[in-house]
């Protein structure tokens, strides 16, 4: 049925609430078109940025105006993010378009979603666990150590524990109730704003990437990238039609884990600058 034949005050909804009500409708669809568009994207704009960046190696190393261009491109994304999640903590509540449009796309999707669908995303949701995540962050750290990439290890772990760490202290502050669901398939009992999942897959899977881009050859790099995408987008999904998060705790945890993402990988790059100056001086 409809959304519009379902609520009698229609008239009295914002768009954005329809919009959500709709969306929740073919979600599965909406899910399928954007993880496509993201996997292609990923793998299209490493190969683009990958001639780039060896075409300048092979040129001359980075230069001091380069390096601060790209912190500078770097801090203004974060400021961005910041800012982005501001907005939405403080449109979240029921009394806002923004939070009833949480409820009607979760709403949609409990009344639409074939249960099958559910089960995969049940199981595909653990790629972002804390316990899955874990254990990879020792195994990774270790293989790097052994190979004697050693401020890649630290940086690493720094950056897995930093989420860790951060977005546990942001839930608390806003200590949002999550979404109510009756599936049985996820139970999660910790505040809803910002996910955790979300904030941790697209550190821990960002992290890695950079990871591959820095020590695996070439024809890694494209497969990487769209590995990377893929995973992220699902795990971030995955929190949403569980009915576990609501789409603005998903969003918010994406831009949380962004911003740190942001800072890890441009603190490792800068030192890995100053290193290869040292070298060459």
């Amino acid at each position: 049925m409809p959304l519009e034949a379902s609520l009698p005050s229609l008239p009295s909804l914002s768009p954005l609430v329809v919009f959500a009500g709709n969306l929740g409708a073919h979600a599965l669809p909406w899910f399928l078109s954007l993880l496509a568009a993201s996997v292609l994207g990923a793998g299209a704009a490493c190969h683009l940025l990958q001639k780039r960046h060896f075409r300048l190696q092979d040129a001359e190393e980075p230069s001091e105006p380069r390096i601060a261009l790209a912190f500078a491109s770097g801090f203004v994304l974060i400021l961005l993010a910041s800012s982005l999640f501001a907005w939405i903590a403080s449109n979240i509540s029921d009394g806002h378009a923004l939070g009833q449009a949480d409820h009607a796309l979760t709403d949609a999707i409990a009344a639409n979603l074939p249960r099958a669908a559910l089960v995969v995303f049940s199981w595909v949701t653990h790629l972002g666990d804390a316990a899955f995540l874990g254990p990879v962050c020792v195994l990774v750290a270790a293989v790097l150590w052994r190979h004697r990439h050693r401020g890649l290890a630290l940086g690493w772990v720094l950056a897995l524990v930093g989420i860790v760490l951060l977005n546990p202290a942001l839930k608390q502050i806003f200590a949002r109730a999550r979404p109510i669901h009756d599936h049985g398939l996820a139970l999660e009992t910790s505040y809803s704003f910002p996910s955790g999942h979300s904030a941790g897959a697209i550190v821990s899977y960002g992290m890695l990437l950079y990871l591959l881009l820095r020590t695996l050859p070439v024809r890694w790099h494209v497969p990487g990238a769209m590995a990377a995408a893929g995973a992220i987008v699902t795990i971030a999904c995955s929190r949403i039609f569980l009915q576990v998060h609501f789409a603005s705790d998903v969003v918010a945890g994406l831009l949380t884990g962004l911003a740190w993402l942001l800072v890890c990988v441009g603190g490792l790059e800068y030192a890995r600058h100053r290193r290869l100056r040292r070298a060459l001086a």
